[in-house]
């Protein structure tokens, strides 16, 4: 048997993970979740589970949490998939997120919403400044200017939602199931981490798959 010698092992492992990291940046869709396990994605909290259930990503917790990956991205595309469970439930997917010392999550967020509010699609600002896009309160006239009836039912409750996220520069924009949501510019955060949450309802368990992003 042929015994490689550690500083060739070393080098090929570190031009298979820098091949690796550079696929998405030459056209190639990536998936963040590989449908088996959770490997490059860690729990900032010290509270919540996750498990992989039939290639599926289950959150269960009785207070609020968010499911990082571990590394960083600026210009992107991000496709998801979710589903809400029935009963009062409220998700996101954050984007360019950051974390504080403290391990909590904060930033942009995708807005899944489970309420009659309708709001999925939307964005806000998680831990920090709140709604960008539709605006507080629901009679803001902001929002009838912007945020019509389309993009109001895009989302579909008790069902499999697939979100797209694109990222350029300053540019943001949001789908719910093909109907663009959110198309507006704001460079607070240039880069930073995607994670998907459990808004904290006891027992309820929030489900995700089909997790991929395009590197721009």
């Amino acid at each position: 048997m042929k015994i490689i010698s550690t500083p060739f092992l070393f080098i090929l492992l570190f031009c298979l993970n820098l091949q690796a990291s550079s696929e998405s940046k030459n056209g190639k869709w990536v998936n963040l979740f590989n449908g088996k396990d959770l490997s490059g994605w860690h729990n900032p909290y010290p509270h919540g589970e996750f498990k992989v259930v039939k290639g599926i990503i289950e959150l269960v917790g009785n207070k609020k949490f968010f499911l990082a990956h571990d590394k960083k991205f600026s210009d992107f595309t991000l496709e998801a998939e979710i589903k809400l469970p029935e009963g009062k439930a409220n998700s996101g997917f954050l984007f360019r997120s950051q974390k504080r010392e403290n391990g909590s999550m904060f930033g942009y967020q995708a807005e899944v919403d489970g309420s009659d509010r309708k709001w999925s699609g939307g964005l806000y600002d998680e831990g920090r400044r709140g709604w960008i896009h539709p605006k507080k309160p629901i009679e803001n006239p902001y929002n009838k200017k912007n945020w019509k009836i389309d993009r109001q039912e895009a989302f579909k409750r008790n069902d499999w939602n697939h979100y797209k996220i694109h990222c350029k520069g300053d540019h943001i924009q949001i789908w719910v199931n093909g109907i663009k949501t959110t198309d507006l510019k704001d460079s607070t955060d240039a880069k930073g981490f995607i994670a998907i949450q459990h808004h904290g309802e006891k027992g309820q368990i929030y489900r995700f798959k089909n997790i991929k992003i395009l590197e721009l």
